[in-house]
């Protein structure tokens, strides 16, 4: 097949960024050892705040967004990759300054790509997404600070977003205490089905932060940022960790110092993006083995690659439970 279709976003000095169906031909796919025939993909926030202009996502124009895909190998001269092999792909700056996964086919530098565990299918792949890779970047993160289910509960923000819900169903099933935050009380039932143990209201946590609050969990899973952010690090206990994903309330961190130095508490970046092979490598076995199937499956729809114009406001605006698979074909 020598042409393809892609979603592509330009932008017009006139109109402004445009997002239209293009056919392509492989010889337009930028550098790379590895070509890729896409199976699924997904919509991330990221993806998002791509395709709606709301950031400077996107870096180069035009481009094929998407951040996130799963396939099979169609052409290879890295050496860990040949014909036939199924791959999975998040971040490396993919649908941001590279072409990406709203596509049929990619090419790509074959160190991007990690070899799909026959554990998961494609579908399942790209139901935990960056979203689900960075949920486990998080919890690796409170697990190398020595958080334990014996150490306290565990505050997981945006529970029913797609960070949030697999962080949920994870550590519920690694036997945490997990406490889940949410504007949403229409999915209590939903967050408590993946095995949140208490639902709170994220207005709970989105006012003026204290220096310090009473210690409610040793452990946090944040999206949100900002006064979120703040207020979830004075409620944290002693000796506690904070794995910061996310900014999707703001970018600002209106926080004392006080619980770093007199609470001992860690605050923890995570970075999906950049992050190295190795550290993906242990985050996608760990999800093969530590999610539970059909908890996964009933966080997921699937939707055709054809909606995910229609569902990146969707997804900005918080209306997007769980997760979404997108079918290429």
């Amino acid at each position: 097949m020598d042409r393809f279709k892609a979603l592509m976003i330009s932008r017009n000095t006139e109109t402004g960024q445009e997002v239209n169906w293009r056919e392509l031909a492989l010889s337009e796919l930028m550098d790379g050892d590895v070509l890729v025939r896409i199976s699924h993909t997904t919509i991330n926030y990221k993806d998002g705040l791509a395709l709606q202009a709301r950031a400077p996502v996107v870096r180069r124009w035009p481009l094929i967004p998407g951040i996130d895909f799963a396939g099979s190998v169609v052409e290879s001269s890295h050496p860990e990759f040949k014909p036939g092999d199924d791959v999975i792909l998040n971040g490396w700056g993919v649908g941001e300054t590279h072409h990406g996964g709203y596509a049929q086919y990619a090419r790509v530098n074959g160190d991007w790509l990690i070899h799909r565990s026959e554990k998961l299918s494609a579908a399942e792949a790209m139901a935990i997404g960056t979203a689900g890779y960075t949920a486990m970047l998080c919890i690796l993160a409170l697990e190398a600070h020595g958080i334990t289910p014996n150490s306290g509960n565990i505050l997981v923000t945006g529970a029913a977003g797609g960070v949030g819900s697999i962080a949920v169903a994870v550590l519920a099933k690694l036997g945490y205490h997990v406490i889940a935050s949410t504007g949403r009380s229409a999915e209590t039932e939903f967050l408590t089905s993946l095995g949140a143990a208490e639902v709170i209201d994220r207005a709970e946590l989105s006012g003026k932060p204290r220096p310090l609050g009473k210690e409610r969990w040793a452990g946090v899973v944040d999206v949100a940022g900002s006064s979120t952010l703040a207020n979830a690090i004075s409620m944290t206990s002693y000796g506690g960790t904070v794995a910061a994903c996310g900014l999707a309330q703001g970018m600002d961190l209106p926080a004392s110092v006080a619980p770093f130095i007199l609470r001992g508490i860690t605050l923890c970046g995570i970075d999906s993006v950049m992050a190295p092979k190795a550290k993906r490598v242990t985050a996608w076995t760990r999800l093969a083995s530590d999610l539970d199937r059909d908890k996964l499956a009933d966080l997921t729809v699937t939707e055709p690659l054809a909606n995910v114009r229609d569902l990146a406001p969707k997804i900005l605006a918080g209306e997007i439970r769980g997760r979404v698979v997108l079918e290429v074909d």
